[in-house]
């Protein structure tokens, strides 16, 4: 298997996000001829955070490896699954005693496949620094393999960029996640890295980064907090399909999509709540 095809599905908003996950992943996968399937899920509950049962049926629509950030610890249950799933990965720059793991050595076909999930700390937290646990855990990984996908979750555009330039030739691609705005900037350097600053959301476009409008709104014209609830209109999925050359884990082709969703939804699956 000279070649892979990587599909990475952005942010999964609420009971929305997962409800156009459930019903678009596998077509797809299909679609784009696609091996393997990466999806950042830390707003899957109620644009907060994930449960164990959520992530659970997320694996069953198709996807092989759910990342995250800073909402990733929002729903206490979540902990001692973290411990029990390697698949679901947490941010590898948190300090060491955290659960869960931050990167994950996969296996396509007897290709393997890393995915290291990070985390920014322009406007979002103080944590350990990612462009130096990136080169060091880098170090073990490209022990195993060069095909390296890092999901980086940050705000600052500058900030996702400079990884890319620091990773740049070291890893297939750096995928940017967090903002739910999907940038139309995704390119491949000349030594093979695939980038893009934010694949955007799958869940509900009506709405201010997936939450209810009004409450947004009125957040910003009084500066007074507001309970967000996840907003329910203008279903579409998005993300990036990646093309990588196994031999030396360069990346191909980038490939970004944000689709409609369609169909309609059935009254047992009321996409409004968590």
């Amino acid at each position: 298997m000279p070649k892979i095809k990587i599909i990475f599905f952005a942010d999964v908003v609420g009971k929305p996000g997962r409800f156009v996950l459930s019903q678009l992943c596998k077509s797809l996968k299909e679609k784009y001829a696609a091996d393997y399937v990466i999806a950042n899920i830390e707003n899957a509950a109620g644009g907060f955070g994930i449960t164990p049962e959520m992530s659970k049926k997320i694996f069953s629509y198709g996807v092989n490896c759910q990342t995250s950030g800073n909402h990733i610890w929002d729903r206490i249950d979540i902990l001692k699954y973290l411990d029990e799933q390697p698949k679901l990965l947490r941010p590898a720059n948190y300090p060491s005693g955290v659960p869960g793991v931050g990167y994950l050595i996969d296996d396509i076909n007897g290709t393997k496949v890393a995915i290291l999930n990070l985390m920014g700390r322009l406007f979002i937290k103080e944590i350990d620094c990612p462009f130096r646990v990136a080169e060091r855990e880098l170090r073990k990984i490209r022990e195993v393999t060069e095909t390296i996908i890092v999901d980086f979750h940050a705000e600052a555009t500058s900030e996702k960029q400079a990884l890319a330039h620091f990773l740049d030739g070291q890893v297939s691609a750096v995928i940017g996640t967090h903002t739910h705005v999907q940038t139309a900037d995704e390119t491949i350097s000349e030594r093979g890295t695939a980038y893009i600053s934010d694949v955007g959301m799958t869940g509900p476009h009506d709405s201010i980064i997936g939450m209810d409008k009004t409450a947004s709104t009125e957040r910003f014209l009084t500066g007074m907090p507001k309970r967000f609830t996840c907003a329910a209109g203008g279903l579409k999925i998005s993300g990036v399909v990646v093309t990588i050359d196994t031999d030396d884990g360069g990346a191909d082709h980038i490939e970004r999509f944000k689709i409609d969703y369609s169909g309609t939804v059935p009254e047992e699956a009321d996409i409004k709540g968590t």
